[in-house]
């Protein structure tokens, strides 16, 4: 700009633009944080002879936080999430004897976010699910949880080993979707 006006001026303009992709998370047990995470924990519940089926709840061993409890995560940005678990059937001990989910207890406890991210109720054979709403303005949902798992030992059941590393219908599948 040139002249003699005072005070002289110029102006120029710069755009900026940001791109954020819509993205869903969840995470159960070992891995990091918003990572494609393929471990996969395995809890062990191992009943003492004196104790099989009188009531008392038997701790488990293994997850990531160890002594049968795991990180629970779920991140959105889309609004709210269908968050589920799946079984294919009750825990079987691979002679026709079965262990119904229902006999899974899960305590949940605040990790890092104010609210604690909430179990889906497992079902033998079936798919459960809860809406998790946002946490953040309208779309964003940022929920964790520590979740403790101890086998209720309700029943007095058949000797064996029910489930396993993906046998015998002791795997939960968790899965999220988002809009």
């Amino acid at each position: 700009m040139t002249g003699t006006a005072s005070p002289l001026t110029a102006s120029a303009n710069l755009d900026f633009t940001v791109t954020i992709p819509k993205f869903v998370y969840v995470r159960i047990g070992t891995g990091t944080d918003r990572a494609n995470n393929t471990n996969v924990d395995n809890l062990v519940f191992t009943v003492p002879a004196a104790n099989v089926g009188d009531g008392t709840a038997i701790s488990g061993t293994g997850g990531d936080l160890t002594g049968g409890q795991v990180t629970a995560r779920v991140t959105g940005n889309n609004g709210t999430i269908a968050f589920s678990s799946t079984t294919l059937g009750p825990l079987n001990n691979g002679s026709g004897d079965t262990i119904s989910w229902s006999q899974m207890a899960v305590a949940v406890t605040a990790n890092t976010s104010a609210t604690a991210l909430a179990h889906p109720t497992l079902v033998d054979g079936a798919t459960t699910s809860i809406n998790l709403t946002p946490t953040s303005g309208t779309k964003v949902t940022n929920l964790d949880a520590r979740w403790t798992f101890s086998y209720r030992n309700q029943n007095i059941v058949p000797a064996g080993t029910y489930g396993g590393v993906n046998t015998q219908n002791g795997r939960v599948t968790y899965a999220v979707s988002m809009p």
